[in-house]
């Protein structure tokens, strides 16, 4: 088969690009060992987007770091955000080791204490009195029962997302999604009635609406994000939930009152809100929930990623007790649903994040960054914008700060800069940097993770 034009190809979204001249490049540098392990993986696995080929090879991952097969070590500032306690934590393996030995797996039809006290520790901790779970293998799966039961409880079948989010590959998951690279082409056609708007971006914004250095213009643009929600839900009249990252993970953070607006709306027109908080949940943000910093709780909420401590695959979603009306089907009775091993493994992840004051020390290291790159963003005027909150935090690149021209080709060379000098991390949309680190990441490591990111940032701006 021929290779697809570019201009054809989906825009960048979730990720960096795989096949560029510059990756090729980079990759030139690699040993014979770890290059062979790259074809070797190249030869067995189904090719996708952002996936495929390989960058590198990893060999070990220990709290912060991840190393390559020939000894270099990197700070990992990508993670795909399972790694909050960090890579490989001593108490988590031991608890696992445990956990194995006292019991490895338990049929489906059968209780068992891990997964009774991971559903007791989830429903404490959550926002909103959702107090009502199902456990699942992966997020997206999470999601997909998360729009069941939106369908059960409201007798419809309709649903209101985001253009750029993602909430995972499967066929629910992908259709209420709003990136191209999961959701056309040949992958198509996607389940029906799943109507999409625009998202908050106010530096960027959809609706045209001058940001003001950075803040959105509340007096002017009036939340027409959050109404244009409204009006689709007063439009259609029957749709069953409105699901959305209460804070985008590119990064973009919603503007004040968007949530609340959203909340109201869903509330007045008989829709559900779903948050999906799988890469943003357990802390990331410097709250437990992303969404406790807008002080709004959804009817179902959705986790995954760092749930398993990044050993172990386990999501989660916990909804109000009112919605439990849908006992005679079934929503997802997966063989690992209840598996005592990730249970226990998810279990233990909430207490090491409790037990060593994570989510406190996110918000206070990601403060620190966040106003070290504010001052960055003074200094060079290739940083259009940063954003973020805790250690979700992002750096967009442009090539005019006036026209917001998006420095895509900059930002991927800042990429390969930073590996080289042991900082990792992903490119999202193209150009915006996306920096997030474990919660257990120190002042002074990220002191130098910025030190590396500015020296990288100086070298491709001069």
């Amino acid at each position: 088969m021929t290779a697809v034009p570019r201009e054809k190809r989906p825009s960048e979204s979730e990720s960096d690009t795989n096949r560029t001249a510059r990756r090729a490049e980079w990759q030139g540098n690699l040993d014979s060992a770890t290059r062979a392990l790259i074809d070797e993986d190249a030869r067995w696995f189904l090719r996708q987007s952002v996936s495929t080929p390989c960058l590198s090879a990893v060999a070990r991952a220990e709290g912060i770091w991840i190393e390559d097969a020939a000894g270099r070590r990197y700070m990992d500032f990508h993670g795909n955000n399972v790694h909050h306690i960090g890579y490989g934590h001593q108490r988590l393996k031991e608890a696992i080791r445990r956990q194995m030995d006292e019991l490895p797996f338990a049929p489906r039809r059968f209780a068992n204490e891990p997964a009774v006290a991971l559903a007791r520790k989830l429903a404490g901790i959550a926002p909103g009195g959702l107090s009502k779970v199902l456990f699942t293998t992966g997020g997206s799966d999470a999601n997909e029962v998360a729009l069941k039961i939106a369908r059960a409880a409201t007798g419809r079948f309709k649903t209101i997302s985001f253009w750029d989010s993602f909430h995972g590959a499967g066929f629910g998951a992908a259709s209420v999604g709003g990136e191209a690279l999961f959701r056309s082409g040949p992958i198509g056609p996607l389940l029906p009635g799943t109507e999409h708007v625009a998202p908050f971006a106010c530096y960027r914004c959809p609706y045209g609406y001058p940001d003001r250095d950075g803040q959105p213009p509340l007096d002017l643009c009036r939340l027409a994000c959050a109404n244009m929600v409204r009006y689709v839900l007063e439009r259609e009249g029957d749709v069953a939930a409105v699901i959305a990252e209460p804070a985008r993970a590119v990064p973009y953070l919603p503007p004040p009152g968007f949530w609340a607006a959203v909340r109201a709306a869903c509330d007045d027109h008989g829709a559900l809100l779903i948050f999906d908080e799988i890469p943003t949940g357990l802390g990331k943000t410097g709250r437990m929930f992303a969404c406790e910093h807008d002080g709004v709780a959804p009817d179902i909420l959705v986790m995954g990623k760092a749930l398993g401590g990044g050993i172990l695959p386990i999501a989660a979603v916990l909804a109000r007790p009112e919605l439990d009306v849908a006992e005679d089907w079934a929503f997802g009775h997966y063989t690992h649903e209840k598996n005592p091993v990730t249970c226990r493994a998810a279990l233990t992840t909430i207490e090491i994040i409790e037990d060593e004051r994570l989510v406190e020390n996110a918000a206070r290291v990601g403060a620190m960054a966040l106003a070290r790159l504010e001052e960055m963003r003074r200094r060079h005027p290739l940083i259009g914008d940063v954003r973020g909150r805790g250690l979700l935090l992002g750096v967009e690149l442009v090539a005019d700060r006036a026209a917001k021209t998006p420095a895509k080709d900059r930002a991927e060379a800042i990429m390969y800069r930073a590996l080289d000098k042991g900082l990792s991390f992903k490119t999202t949309m193209g150009n915006v940097l996306t920096l997030t680190p474990p919660l257990t990441i120190t002042e002074a490591e990220m002191g130098r993770a910025l030190d590396i990111l500015e020296e990288c940032i100086a070298e491709a701006g001069a």
